[in-house]
């Protein structure tokens, strides 16, 4: 049984749950006594399969690669839909009532899919409506580092219909039927699975409401891509902040190169309104 750790806010009106030894995921958060987040609690008591739920990490890509392949200094490598970063085990480093610090260093596994030396540093920190997301990405290696990064939050949902959203785009990627069309506000929830990709962005803030709730995903700007996904018959949708399009480590299209010794610090705010 993986580690629960517990956070809470000062006031006592928000906690949070991480389990590090699982990607370093967020599985839990509440605020006034109601759940943020969606959870599939039988899957995440499979460790076989990937996480339905929470806060999962994505690192070193965001998004698949066609046919899970990329080349570096002359090597063809296998990397899974979304990188590895959320099915590893992290460290613990730091934490406080409201505060936890983790990291994930590069290894021989992690080297064997990505030749790229690395570590990530990432802080958790939750106050009475927002969760603060700080994160620091180093390159322990002697060649320059691509990478994307993001996040996949699972927001928990009563009734889709009743979502409004602010997103701050024009068009949108359908990623189902590769069709770029203009964005007017609105779904069709009629469609079995909805996974769209909206960039270019024109701020670093995207809302979602449903009725009195209100969730505000704040991101730096490093953050070049906004991704929708839900299915239909589940009580949950994604909006996912990602730094980089899928097969941006192929296509090279946002990749973030980071020079050998150098640091990168960002990060992503997610604010909660319940009134």
């Amino acid at each position: 049984m993986s580690q629960i750790y517990s956070l809470q806010d000062p006031s006592g009106t928000a906690q949070l749950e991480v389990v590090p030894e699982r990607g370093g995921i967020i599985t839990r958060w509440r605020v006034q006594g109601q759940d943020i987040l969606y959870l599939d609690a039988e899957r995440f008591a499979n460790p076989g399969l990937s996480v339905r739920g929470g806060i999962p990490i994505l690192f070193p890509i965001c998004g698949n690669l066609p046919e899970n392949l990329f080349s570096s200094g002359g090597g063809t490598y296998v990397l899974k839909q979304h990188g590895f970063a959320r099915d590893l085990p992290w460290q613990v480093q730091s934490q406080t009532a409201d505060t936890i610090a983790l990291s994930l260093t590069s290894s021989a596994f992690t080297l064997s899919q990505y030749p790229f030396e690395f570590e990530l540093q990432f802080t958790y920190q939750v106050t009475a409506d927002r969760l603060i997301i700080q994160q620091r990405i180093a390159n322990l290696g002697a060649m320059g580092m691509p990478f994307s990064v993001g996040f996949h939050p699972y927001f928990a949902v009563q009734d889709k219909t009743q979502l409004e959203f602010e997103i701050p785009a024009a068009q949108m990627l359908d990623q189902i039927s590769k069709a770029t069309l203009p964005f007017d506000g609105s779904f069709d929830w009629q469609q079995p699975e909805l996974d769209i990709a909206f960039r270019p962005l024109m701020a670093q803030q995207a809302i979602a409401k449903e009725g009195r709730r209100t969730i505000t995903l704040a991101f730096d700007a490093l953050y070049s891509t906004l991704v929708f996904w839900t299915v239909q018959g589940k009580d949950y949708y994604c909006l996912e902040p990602w730094s980089a399009p899928r097969n941006a480590l192929n296509s090279g299209e946002d990749l973030t190169h980071l020079a050998p010794g150098a640091v990168l610090e960002t990060g992503v705010t997610i604010s909660v309104n319940l009134s």
